[in-house]
């Protein structure tokens, strides 16, 4: 695509003459002859230091906010990001078009929720395309992924992947810092849901009202909103909209939709919906109380879509454990339970161990860490809650990247050592994990915090292979003799 067809309607000054273009790349290192280059502002780094790079590879224009030296076509834009989401959609010819989007945005619940949804949807025959944490999806097809929501180069590219496999709506999850960044800019939600809101990448954000103002970029964007009545937030998020709004919750009897007689069980959960269509009998096979809110959002956005109260109902009926979300892993022959899940902030964490204790027999060991260059005022935090939740803690290292794990772990003791839960501390978290299961007793429920889906451990910049599902099977076969 030539570069004139790839910047129509995008205001912009094109220095240089047109050029046809084979590819978008934002990364200098995977630049090959033919590509636009786009030099946006990283994180950590300024991509127009990295346009001599992408030159010498081959790339035939940039992308920039500033005129470089150099001979090739530059695309002069205000803002590179902007720019770049816009491109993308042009030269993917305009996947979303026709196709729905829901978005659902929040702390914790965003991949439960979305996956709630795909199931719903997919009983009233649609065909889902998912984008999300663990995994991007059409239909059962799996695209792995390494963000919660992709760049906006790769989104569109996606996008156009589910366009052409007769995808009929879309579901997605619009982490806080997608939203910042531009990554999601142009698309537009049929309904924005909310799961809720507690600290979480201060980190990037700063500040508790930077990380409000990121997510409410994506009801700015809706022309519907299924908002947590439970959580103050909710309000906060729609200040100054003129966004319609149904609202979802358990202790807030003015809620649209409400659950009543709630029996949270060790597999499943199950209650009552009560809503303006009437009332349904909701089951969910996965625990916790969390999960109620999680279906009812799911509910809520299936009710706007146009979905009948028997098919959401059989829709969440129908939903499988989602990996590393409250997920039973398997102990034959061994007469305590291992339980895995992604739980990474103080409230995610709270919910997990609270829902593990409403059916638990007897201790809750409790395996966690925190990772490393990321927030770290929730570590006390974590500290705290774990021990306030468990009967014994097995404090250990979670990805602490380019962090001493052992600085990590003494900011999580100051938390927990203010509780008087029994711990210990093994910074090798298969060490940690080999010795929870060895003190493990009869009825014991073993939980695995922080890492979830993961399939590996980040230390110094690399990525290690850890999938606590194989190393848990590995070290109770070596129990097993």
């Amino acid at each position: 695509m030539r570069i004139s067809a790839m910047t129509e309607n995008i205001e912009h000054n094109l220095i240089g003459n047109d050029a046809e273009i084979s590819e978008i790349a934002y990364d200098s290192r995977k630049v090959k002859p033919g590509n636009l280059f786009c030099c946006i502002n990283g994180t950590h780094k300024d991509g127009h230091e990295y346009a001599e790079a992408a030159v010498k590879a081959g790339a035939a224009a940039l992308l920039v906010e500033r005129e470089l030296p150099f001979d090739v076509p530059q695309i002069l834009v205000e803002n590179s990001r902007v720019a770049m989401a816009e491109i993308a959609e042009n030269f993917f010819g305009h996947p979303l078009d026709g196709i729905p989007v829901v978005g659902i945005t929040g702390t914790n619940g965003k991949t439960t929720t979305t996956y709630m949804i795909k199931a719903i949807c997919e009983k009233v025959g649609m065909k889902v395309g998912l984008i999300g944490t663990i995994r991007n999806l059409i239909g059962d097809h799996i695209i792995q992924t390494e963000l919660t929501t992709p760049e906006s180069v790769e989104l569109q590219r996606v996008f156009r992947m589910m366009k052409d496999a007769g995808v009929d709506i879309v579901i997605m999850e619009a982490s806080s810092s997608a939203l910042d960044q531009d990554r999601v800019h142009g698309i537009e939600f049929v309904v924005g849901g909310f799961t809720n809101l507690t600290q979480d990448h201060l980190d990037y954000h700063k500040t508790f009202d930077n990380y409000l103002e990121a997510k409410k970029i994506m009801f700015r964007r809706s022309k519907f909103a299924v908002m947590n009545a439970d959580d103050i937030h909710s309000d906060m998020l729609l200040a100054g909209l003129n966004l319609p709004a149904m609202r979802y919750g358990v202790r807030t009897n003015t809620a649209d939709i409400r659950a009543t007689n709630i029996d949270i069980c060790p597999t499943y959960v199950e209650f009552d919906m009560i809503c303006t269509l009437g009332v349904q009998h909701i089951t969910v096979p996965i625990p916790g109380l969390f999960n109620v809110f999680n279906a009812m959002l799911a509910a809520g956005i299936c009710i706007r879509l146009g979905i009948g109260l028997d098919d959401i109902a059989a829709g969440l009926a129908s939903v499988v454990s989602v990996s590393g979300r409250m997920e039973t892993l398997p102990t034959e022959g061994f007469n305590f339970s291992v339980i895995l899940d992604f739980a990474h902030t103080p409230d995610g964490l709270e919910n997990l161990l609270t829902s593990v204790r409403e059916f638990a027999k007897a201790r809750i060991i409790t395996v966690f860490g925190c990772g490393g260059d990321r927030d770290n005022t929730k570590r006390p935090i974590m500290g705290e809650t774990a021990a306030r939740n468990s009967d014994l803690c097995v404090v250990t290292s979670d990805n602490p990247r380019t962090e001493d794990p052992m600085r990590i772990i003494k900011m999580v003791l100051e938390g927990v050592e203010r509780t008087s839960c029994e711990h210990v501390v093994i910074e090798n978290r298969r060490e940690a994990i080999k010795y929870a299961l060895s003190v493990a007793e009869k009825d014991d429920i073993i939980v695995l915090a922080g890492k979830g889906h993961e399939y590996y451990q980040d230390i110094n910049g690399i990525k290690y292979p850890f999938d606590e599902k194989a190393i848990v099977a590995e070290l109770l076969e070596e129990m097993r003799g």
